[in-house]
């Protein structure tokens, strides 16, 4: 069954009855690895709005924890963006080849509530989908804005606008880069990763530079978790990682627990190019800290990006 704009109707929703549990699968995800996958299964509510069971594991290899006591606030931003895409193909008729561009991101966590003694507890994601735009009966594009919930306990609120383009459109849009595939700047070394709030140098995306509070961006595209499949971008989960990178070692605070994020794209960032990553500490207090952190490539802006990290969470100072 069908609703009034295309979109498939399930049968309980019909029918009045509790609504049917859809799945999330790696490919609705574009996850190619189950365990990097943090929505679980989906209710539609109406016809914008849905529920959602994530589940947030206290051991994932990137998303893991930042301290002995907390897990990632930024885990919130990828369940977002999985979420988002898993509606848009399930829900609202993106086909499965669909190249997704996320426009901006704005995320407000507690930290305090991210717990590693609670990753057991399922969440609960309330999802409403607006400024949906339509291309014939497929999707254009739409903002999705959502309520993470943990035990009872509202944890994270955020939103975000992604853009949907056919592959016809990409291949146009992107000839030059699509051509050139596999082109790409040498792998540089890693800033130590105490410094970026990181255990490992693998999971490094920023390079010293010879400018203060200005760093070279870092892609490794053999990563299994930034970079899971082959592209002829980097991701904009590596240029998120990259601005929360930056604001810890500008602001020195260790571990830096994002309560809240925002970003906007520009443009895609290229591989092929130097990508510079700069950081300004706005605001630094006893137990607040906001930065301001961009991107410009080829002398043109990628991403801008304001990180205020949590009052009330114990810091250290960097090494």
């Amino acid at each position: 069954m069908e609703d009034q704009t295309g979109r498939r109707v399930p049968p309980a929703i019909a029918a009045g009855a509790a609504p049917l549990r859809t799945r999330v699968t790696p490919e609705l995800a574009h996850r190619p690895r189950a365990a990097d996958v943090f929505p679980v299964e989906w209710a539609r509510i109406s016809d914008d709005r849905f529920r959602v069971t994530a589940r947030w594991p206290a051991d994932h290899s990137f998303f893991g924890p930042v301290d002995d006591r907390h897990q990632d606030p930024m885990i919130v931003g990828e369940t977002l963006r999985q979420t988002s895409m898993a509606l848009a193909h399930a829900e609202f008729g993106a086909p499965a080849d669909t190249h997704f561009v996320m426009r901006d991101l704005e995320i407000s966590t507690d930290p305090g509530a991210l717990l590693l003694t609670e990753a057991a507890e399922p969440v609960t994601v309330d999802v409403v989908c607006s400024e949906v735009r339509r291309r014939g009966r497929g999707l254009n594009g739409m903002r999705t804005t959502m309520e993470f919930r943990r035990a009872g306990r509202l944890v994270a609120r955020g939103t975000g606008s992604t853009g949907c383009t056919s592959p016809a459109a990409y291949r146009r849009l992107r000839a030059r880069q699509l051509a050139a595939q596999g082109a790409r700047i040498p792998l540089p070394g890693p800033v130590p990763p105490a410094q970026v709030g990181r255990t490992r140098a693998e999971d490094v995306v920023l390079a010293p530079s010879d400018r203060p509070e200005t760093w070279l961006l870092r892609v490794d595209t053999g990563h299994p978790v930034l970079f899971p499949r082959p592209n002829d971008h980097v991701p904009g989960m590596v240029l998120f990682e990259a601005a929360r990178q930056a604001a810890t070692a500008a602001s020195g605070r260790l571990p830096f627990l994002p309560s809240e994020l925002s970003v906007s794209f520009s443009r895609y960032a290229e591989l092929d190019s130097p990508c510079w990553i700069d950081a300004e500490v706005l605001d630094k207090g006893e137990d607040e800290v906001t930065v301001r952190v961009s991107g410009r490539q080829d002398d043109e802006p990628v991403f801008a990006a304001t990180l205020t990290c949590s009052p009330g969470v114990p810091v250290r100072p960097l090494p």
